[in-house]
């Protein structure tokens, strides 16, 4: 079974977002990670947007990139999901891996009242899910 990891700066979000997808729409074809360089505590716009769709992130604990290399963890595809503009900053899994890279903002750094960043917040989770969706396809 193919090992697929996400990777972004915190694990906090855009990651986690791509793993819960990736679980959905591929099932039991890939085993499916997340885990970031300084990884934080959920971001709780994440879990909300997730919420809306029907998946649970809640319980997601975020881990580190370091730790999962230290427990000798070795992955087929290594997909980092930071901003474009931050793409220096994302953190590289060692390894003999297929490595992609999906650009997406960081809902940590939205703006403005609950509303706008929630909105915010949905449309780089619909973004998530398309590019999921055909990497899903192309990986299957």
């Amino acid at each position: 079974m193919p090992r697929v990891l996400f990777v972004c700066t915190h694990n906090s979000a855009r990651s986690q977002m791509a793993q819960a997808y990736l679980r959905q729409m591929a099932g039991q074809r890939f085993q499916v990670d997340s885990a970031g360089l300084e990884p934080t505590q959920l971001n709780p716009l994440a879990v909300e947007v997730m919420a809306e769709e029907g998946l649970d992130i809640s319980e997601q604990r975020p881990q580190s990139v370091f730790e999962l290399y230290r427990q000798g963890n070795l992955y087929d595809y290594v997909i980092t999901v930071c901003e474009s503009e931050r793409e220096s900053l994302c953190p590289v899994f060692p390894g003999i891996t297929k490595r992609l890279h999906l650009p997406f903002d960081d809902p940590a750094q939205l703006t403005g009242g609950h509303d706008e960043r929630l909105a915010g917040a949905r449309r780089i989770r619909d973004q998530i899910k398309q590019a999921v969706g055909r990497l899903a396809e192309e990986l299957a």
